[in-house]
């Protein structure tokens, strides 16, 4: 079967032929892949082609596609069942490797997804300040639960408005757009609301507009303020936790959120995520406390064993960021010459094993900054990439991913393939 062939059967079955809507390839004029298999930095298509894979699962394999030490661990645990709704000692193991690296956090819940994490994330921090005003960022992405599916009102002051069919505008009545990088904004919103805002989300490194870190001064701005107004202070590290260091965000900032939320490598490429806190906030958390939150398949031991497979390996791989950052400045080095050489304008980010390009002459720190990007010319690039095996990230607004089973010779064949797209898509 070809890929047209498989995405026809698809849509006929599964709305819009996916089941998570980026994969389309709708964004860049294109139709999916359809994977059959994957090893370490490389997928194979149904049809045979094999790509270098700069998507990772969108973040999660650190260590490539089918690491040896990630599906031994999958294997044996899998063995002894595949799920029990009971506790498990893995929980705790996986806990431990998670809180035993940010010493400003007591207790962690796991749970099946990130969407799940940021919303009960959000739950917790308005149960514990007992206000319910949340204020998110335009550009941030959080998960799709009701609350965090908005755009922007008449001012930075006003309440957002769904930005999704199916929202009820009561859901989104509670949270507050303000702009990325824009401490001001942030400040304007307390002011007016000063007795409501219980809770900040925040990609401090954001991934879901492209990647667009937060600026030091802005960071250390929203704790200020969540201290001055008494509001919990969250960070979303789904696709930063781990991947941007092998403490997130911290490493850049040196600031310390109220709670975090964690995704992607800390389950190894199976479904797990997790949010966590000092004691004071998660005992608010039933059993513990008024605020409910619950899964089946929480700390499912399959994913856990992927999970403490995947942060042992880290801990026994001395130098791995640095070395995986190497990798991302020499992609990004390379594309900016490509560009270069075809005088096509170009704005790169690298930050630990993530990286972002847009296609501008303009600096991008913000959501705006991001859609004044030619996404026209991006789409172009992806399409005269994947044509040269080369598989990116089928969206503007995504991060890419370095994993460390590339190599020099594996990112120089990306550099070459970009010198010829680059020249391809500048003659239009």
């Amino acid at each position: 079967m070809t890929n047209k062939e498989a995405f026809k059967q698809a849509k006929d079955l599964i709305p819009g032929g996916v089941n998570s809507p980026v994969r389309a390839f709708g964004s860049v004029g294109s139709q999916p892949l359809f994977i059959d298999r994957g090893e370490g930095a490389y997928i194979y298509d149904i049809e045979g082609q094999r790509y270098l894979d700069f998507v990772q699962s969108w973040g999660p394999l650190l260590f490539g596609h089918a690491d040896k030490d990630v599906l031994n661990a999958v294997i044996e645990q899998a063995k002894k069942g595949l799920s029990f709704g009971a506790p498990t000692l893995i929980e705790s193991e996986l806990a431990s490797l998670v809180l035993e690296r940010f010493k400003f956090l007591d207790m962690i819940r796991f749970v099946s997804s990130g969407t799940e994490a940021t919303m009960s994330a959000i739950r917790v921090a308005r149960g514990f300040s007992g206000k319910m005003g949340l204020i998110k960022f335009e550009g941030n992405y959080h998960g799709h639960s009701d609350s965090l599916l908005i755009k922007a009102g008449s001012g930075a002051t006003t309440y957002g408005n769904a930005s999704s069919a199916g929202v009820s505008q009561n859901a989104v009545a509670d949270t507050y757009l303000a702009r990325y990088n824009d401490i001001d904004s942030v400040r304007a919103i307390f002011e007016a609301n000063a007795d409501k805002i219980g809770a900040i989300i925040v990609e401090p490194i954001a991934g879901n507009m492209g990647l667009v870190p937060a600026s030091a001064e802005f960071i250390r701005g929203l704790r200020a303020l969540c201290d001055e107004f008494k509001a919990v202070l969250i960070f979303d590290e789904v696709m930063s936790g781990f991947r941007a260091s092998e403490i997130g965000a911290i490493k850049y900032y040196d600031i310390c959120p109220d709670m975090v939320v964690f995704g992607k490598v800390i389950g190894g490429g199976m479904a797990a995520a997790a949010f966590a806190a000092r004691s004071e906030i998660m005992s608010v958390l039933s059993p513990l406390g008024a605020v409910y939150q619950a899964g089946t398949l929480s700390g499912n031991p399959v994913a856990m064993a992927a999970g403490v497979a995947m942060l042992k390996k880290i801990d026994a791989n001395i130098g791995l960021y640095e070395g995986l950052q190497s990798l991302a400045e020499r992609l990004m080095q390379g594309f900016k010459d490509a560009a270069r050489a075809a005088n096509v304008k170009i704005q790169t980010c690298v930050r630990g094993s993530m990286f972002g390009y847009f296609f501008t002459d303009k600096e991008v720190q913000n959501y705006d900054d991001a859609l004044s990007s030619d996404t026209a010319m991006f789409a172009r690039f992806h399409n005269a990439m994947l044509a040269r095996g080369v598989y990116l990230a089928p969206s503007q607004f995504e991060a890419g991913f370095i994993c460390a089973s590339m190599s020099e010779y594996d990112i120089d064949f990306a550099i070459s393939a970009a010198r010829d797209a680059m020249a391809e898509v500048a003659n239009g």
